[in-house]
């Protein structure tokens, strides 16, 4: 295994890489991690589609694609994970476009944002982490067509503020608290990656940590959370990472060739993550909850009102 660590960079990742023929699918690919992923598989010769919440975010995103590489090919998806109508409409529209996809990065997400409720009524960071995409990546995995595709679900080493809560995944009888909430989703989407892991008909999924870093998902934080994270990555030793260091984890969690047929990790700092009580690197044991993980299909299932009969041959 490459010698990779917390300040690993994407071009560090991708040095000696081509990605010419290989398609990659970003979400959340306007800004921060997800532009920073998108332009450094570009230089690496990948086709890119991008979602974006507006076409005027995906075109200024794309020129920052093209910028540099003017060759790149890069489509946009017009995408809302508040709204599982919005999902299951803008995969029937990669379904129609597209013939193959080899790799997916699930990137977009939110943090610690005030209560408030998606399209179809569910707590505003489980329906757009986790539900959004289950809906949206499980509407094309026919797209993924290889052995060797991959799919990197962002997770977060948040996921420690929490594990799933199977009776209550909306706060519809507990009272809201923000980071609570950040941490089932960031779970949630953990769980996620294990089970679809198991479920794909091809290729591998697997959940990523990025690191700290300032990106548009701290928009919803308040000036004393903030302080409160400052205070307590001091205490812990947690360094923030640049953009390219950021991403660069979830890079090479789709072109490493030493995760060649492995799934169901946990990936942090262009590493394998190991279990850890310890609140700074590793995961907590409830993320590898096999159970757990299949219960969250079952009642994503019910939630988003469709059922997924794929599976593994």
């Amino acid at each position: 295994m490459a010698n990779f660590n917390a300040s690993t960079t994407t071009a560090e990742v991708l040095s000696g890489i081509s990605l010419t023929g290989r398609t990659v699918l970003i979400t959340g690919a306007s800004t921060g991690l997800g532009l920073a992923s998108a332009i450094a598989l570009a230089k690496a010769g990948a086709s890119l589609i991008l979602t974006a919440r507006s076409e005027s975010k995906f075109l200024a995103a794309k020129e920052a694609v093209l910028a540099s590489n003017s060759d790149a090919v890069v489509d946009f998806c017009e995408l809302h994970l508040n709204d599982i109508v919005s999902c299951k409409q803008a995969a029937d529209d990669l379904m129609c476009r597209f013939k193959h996809i080899d790799h997916i990065i699930a990137n977009a997400g939110v943090m610690a944002c005030a209560e408030q409720r998606t399209e179809q009524n569910f707590e505003w960071q489980f329906g757009v982490n986790h539900l959004g995409h289950f809906v949206f990546i499980n509407n094309i995995i026919e797209l993924l067509t290889a052995d060797d595709c991959r799919v990197a679900i962002l997770s977060s080493g948040g996921h420690r503020y929490g594990d799933i809560d199977l009776a209550d995944p909306n706060f519809e009888s507990q009272p809201y608290n923000k980071w609570l909430s950040y941490g089932r989703a960031k779970t949630a989407n953990a769980l996620y990656a294990l089970e679809l892991n198991k479920r794909m008909p091809f290729g591998h999924a697997n959940a990523v940590h990025p690191g700290a870093i300032m990106t548009e998902l701290s928009r919803h934080l308040q000036p004393d959370d903030f302080a409160e994270m400052g205070s307590s990555m001091k205490d812990s030793g947690i360094v923030m990472k640049s953009l390219e260091s950021g991403a660069a984890t979830q890079v090479w969690a789709i072109t490493a060739p030493e995760l060649e047929g492995r799934g169901g990790l946990y990936l942090e700092d262009c590493q394998i993550g190991i279990e850890s009580p310890g609140p700074t690197t590793g995961y907590a044991s409830y993320l590898k909850n096999h159970d757990n993980a299949q219960s969250l299909w079952n009642l994503s299932e019910q939630l988003v009102g469709q059922s997924f009969s794929f599976s593994r041959a």
